[in-house]
Formats: structure tokens, sequence, C-alpha cells
């Protein structure tokens, strides 16, 4: 069965490599329009080019969990490296495989770094944002601070800065 889904599978993973870059390319353009500017447009347009690059992913993920099922083996790592073994044992030739494999692993985890550190700066200028907001508004803001028994206070002061 392996020499039928081989070529299938090569496919596959030449096609997540690719897809998977381009994905490392939004999420650095990404990071460099979050660096830059706030153009929420611009930002709006990455984001949806990520999710339909995402959605191609889940569905190579399918596909390859598909190919491994054909032999028995469930979707994990110790399975490619066996799916691989048995391709090698069938004759065929896995060797830009195996490479293309490594890398796509190696753009998956730079794009989980990469989406983690974006994410975080988007926490921030939202945070950042909603407080400048309501500083403007005059909206309560509570201090936290700590009583002479050590159990925290919170000590509510509001006024308005900016009146328009």
């Amino acid at each position: 069965m392996i020499k039928k889904t081989y070529p299938i599978t090569e496919q596959l993973i030449l096609n997540a490599l690719k897809l998977a870059q381009q994905l490392h390319q939004e999420l650095s353009r990404e990071a460099d329009a979050l660096k830059k500017t706030q153009q929420v447009e611009l930002i709006n347009n990455i984001a949806a080019n990520k999710k339909q690059l995402v959605v191609q992913l889940e569905q190579f993920n399918t596909q390859i969990t598909q190919v491994l099922a054909t032999e028995q083996l469930p979707n994990d790592q110790e399975s490619v490296r066996e799916y691989f073994k048995r391709a090698e044992t069938a004759g065929l030739l896995t060797a830009e495989s195996i490479g293309n494999w490594a890398q796509l692993m190696i753009v998956c985890a730079e794009c989980r770094n990469l989406n983690e550190q974006n994410g975080a700066g988007i926490d921030l200028l939202s945070r950042h944002t909603k407080r400048s907001l309501d500083i403007l508004k005059g909206k309560p803001e509570f201090a936290n601070t700590y009583g002479s028994d050590g159990s925290t206070q919170s000590d509510r002061y509001t006024h308005t800065l900016i009146s328009v």
C-alpha cells in the first residue's frame, strides 16, 4: 500500500512546506506592521491571509493523518519516521521528502513562535488602547495596594482628564 500512498505523501509534504513558508512570511509582515504602524486595514488583511493558510494547513494535517492510517499508524512524529522507514524498506527514495518534512517542522516551530510574539504585541496594544480610552472617558480605575496586614486594597479613583 505504501507504494501507492508515498507519491501522494511526497506532494502533500511539499505543498505543506510552501504553505508554511507563506504563513511565516505573513507572520513576519504582521510583526513589522505591529512595530512600524498601526494600520488596522493592513493588519486585518494579513489576518485574513493567515486564516486561509491555516485552513489549508489543517487540511494537510487531515490528509497526512489519512495516509498514516493506511499504514495503521497514529498521527504523531514517531509515526511519520516509521512511515519513511517503511517507504525506504519498500525501495522508495525518501531523502528529499525527509528533508522537506524536517524543514516543515522547523518552519512550523518558527511560525508558532512568531504567532505568540505577535499575539502578545496585539494584546499589549489592545490593553494600552483600552486604558487610554478609559482615561479619556473618565471611567474609574482601580489601584491595587497592600494594607499593613498584607491584604490587597482597591482604591477607586476617577476624574475626567479631558472634557470635550
